[in-house]
C-alpha cells in the first residue's frame, strides 16, 4: 500500500515507519521511501516533492504544480517495486485508487511495457467517488512524461455556461481507459456511474466501454465494536443526556452524523426537521457534524428553535460519534449520492436502524423493512419539497414501528450481520486472481460473495 507522505496525513498511520535509506531519482528529484508493516501488509510512504498539505497551502488553494507532485507519486510507486528489497519486480498487480494514482495504469501501458518492463503486470483502478477526476489544464500534459499517443486518453473538454469550452486533461479518464480492470465500491454505484452523464459526471461512456464492477466496502470492526468500544462508558439514557437532550426512553431518537453539505442531504434534513417533529411529536433529533458555514449556523440554531426536541452539535468528535451511534434508535443518511457509505454500516453494527436515501451503496447494504427504511432517490441538484416530504414520511413510518416487535426484530437483524472486510476481501481476491492468473476458481470465488441485502439475515 502506497501513500504520499505529508503533514496532513494521519500521523498514526506512519508513526512507526522507518526510513528504508533507499533514494531514487524520479523526474530529477530525490525520492525516499518510509516503510512499516501492519497486519502483514507492507505500507510504503513516498517522500518527494511535497509541502505541509496534500493539495495546497490552504483549503481551496491548490499548489500550481500538483500535476507534477502526483505524477511523481505515481512514478515512484511503480519504481519502488524494483528499488525496494521487498518489491515484487515485474510480477505485480497495481491497484490504483482514484485520480491521485490514475496515472499508474497509463504509465504501465504507455511507458513501461513498451520498453519491456512490467510486461507481466496488471493494473486495476478503484473509483471511490466519480465526482473527483483530476481535471487539470491541458498544457500540464507536457510535464507528465507521457508519450504523445497518451494524450487522447486524457483529453477532456469542460463546457460552461453560456457555451464556453475549456480544454483539460482528465486523469481519471486516462486511468479508466488504461486499466485492465475498473472497480468501484458497490454494485449499485457501478450501475449509476455508467448509466448516464449525470451519474458518471461525464465519464459514463468510458465506463460502459471498459466495464466497471462494484465491491461493497467492509468496515473496521475493531474500531467500531460495541462489545469493546472504548468510548462507551455510559448507558443509553446517559448517552442522550450527554448530547443535551432530555432522557425519554419512549422517544425515538433520530440522529445524523457527518459532513454538513449538500451531498449528504443536510439541506433536505434541515427543511424536514419541523415536519418530522410534527408527524412524530414524541421524537427527538440529534445532529453532529461540521461543514459549510450556512449549515453549521442552521444546525447550531436548531436547539433554540425546538427546545427539548432537537439538538445540534457543530464539532468533530469521535467520542460523541461513537456515543450517538450506540445511543440513537435511528441513523439518518439522506445522501443525494453515496458510493458506498460507512455510517449505515457503523449504525447496523451497533443495532441502530438506518433510514437512508435509495442511492449507491445504501441500496446494496440496507434492506427495506428488514435492516432499515428507504426514503427513495433524492434530486441530486436542487432542494425538492417532495424529497423533504419523503424524508419526513419515512421517519414517521420508523417512529410508528419503534414501539413494535418489528423494530426489535430490525435491531437484531442489523447487529447479527457480518459487516467486516472478510467477505469483501474474498471478492477482491477472486477478482485479482482472475485478472492476473485467469483462473476460473478466481471468478467462482468472486461470484460466491453476495451483497449484504441479498444475504440471508439470521433470525432468532
Amino acid at each position: 500500500m502506497y501513500m504520499p507522505s505529508c503533514d496532513c496525513c494521519r500521523y498514526d498511520q506512519y508513526e512507526d515507519a522507518w526510513d528504508t535509506s533507499v533514494v531514487i531519482k524520479v523526474d530529477g528529484q530525490d525520492v525516499r521511501f518510509f516503510h512499516s508493516i501492519k497486519k502483514g501488509v507492507h505500507r510504503v510512504f513516498v517522500w518527494g516533492k511535497t509541502g505541509a498539505k496534500l493539495y495546497g497551502p490552504a483549503s481551496g488553494a491548490d499548489y500550481v504544480d500538483n500535476h507534477k507532485r502526483f505524477a511523481l507519486f505515481c512514478k515512484a510507486a511503480i519504481e519502488s517495486m524494483k528499488a525496494l528489497p521487498f518489491g515484487t519486480g515485474d510480477d505485480a498487480i497495481f491497484v490504483a485508487n482514484d485520480w491521485h494514482s490514475a496515472l499508474v495504469p497509463v504509465l504501465l501501458k504507455d511507458v513501461y511495457q513498451p520498453r519491456g518492463q512490467f510486461t507481466k503486470a496488471k493494473s486495476a483502478l478503484c473509483i471511490h467517488n466519480i465526482a473527483f477526476q483530476g481535471r487539470m489544464w491541458a498544457d500540464t500534459f507536457d510535464d507528465l512524461g507521457l508519450p504523445a499517443a497518451s494524450r487522447a486518453k486524457l483529453d477532456f473538454q469542460v463546457r460552461s455556461s453560456p457555451g464556453g469550452v475549456f480544454k483539460k486533461v482528465n486523469w481519471l479518464k486516462g486511468g479508466i481507459l488504461s486499466a485492465d480492470k475498473v472497480l468501484t465500491v458497490s454494485p449499485n454505484y457501478a450501475r449509476e456511474i455508467s448509466q448516464d452523464p449525470s451519474g458518471g459526471v461525464e465519464l459514463d461512456a468510458f465506463l460502459r466501454q471498459k466495464g466497471v464492477e462494484g465491491i461493497v466496502n467492509g468496515m473496521d470492526v475493531e474500531e467500531w465494536d460495541p462489545r469493546v468500544d472504548k468510548y462507551l462508558t455510559m448507558m443509553y439514557d446517559k448517552n442522550t443526556a450527554e448530547a443535551g437532550l432530555p432522557v425519554d426512553a419512549s422517544a425515538p431518537l433520530f440522529s445524523f452524523i457527518g459532513r454538513l453539505e449538500e451531498q449528504k442531504g443536510v439541506d433536505i434534513l434541515m427543511a424536514a426537521v419541523p415536519k418530522i417533529l410534527a408527524k412524530a411529536p414524541n421524537a427527538q433529533i440529534l445532529i453532529l457534524g461540521t461543514g459549510k458555514a450556512k449549515f453549521e449556523k442552521q444546525v447550531a440554531a436548531m436547539t433554540a428553535a425546538f427546545p427539548s426536541k432537537a439538538k445540534g452539535v457543530v464539532k468533530f468528535s469521535a467520542p460523541l460519534a461513537h456515543l450517538i451511534t450506540a445511543g440513537a434508535d435511528f441513523i439518518l443518511v439522506p445522501s443525494r449520492f453515496e458510493p458506498c457509505g460507512l455510517i449505515q454500516l457503523h449504525a447496523m453494527q451497533y443495532g441502530t436502524v438506518p433510514i437512508v436515501a435509495s442511492t449507491g451503496g445504501l441500496v446494496d447494504t440496507v434492506k427495506e423493512g428488514v435492516t432499515g427504511f428507504h426514503m427513495g432517490a433524492l434530486d441530486k441538484d436542487v432542494l425538492d419539497p417532495a424529497d423533504v416530504d419523503a424524508l419526513a414520511s419515512t421517519c414517521a413510518r420508523a417512529a410508528q414501528a419503534f414501539s413494535t416487535p418489528l423494530y426489535r426484530q430490525m435491531v437484531y437483524n442489523c447487529i447479527s450481520q457480518d459487516l467486516s472486510w472478510a467477505k469483501a476481501a474474498v471478492k477482491w481476491e477472486g477478482i485479482l486472481e482472475t485478472l492476473y492468473l485467469g483462473l476460473a476458481s478466481g471468478k467462482a470465488k468472486s461470484d460466491s460473495v453476495a451483497i449484504p441485502v441479498m444475504e440471508r439475515i439470521p433470525y432468532p
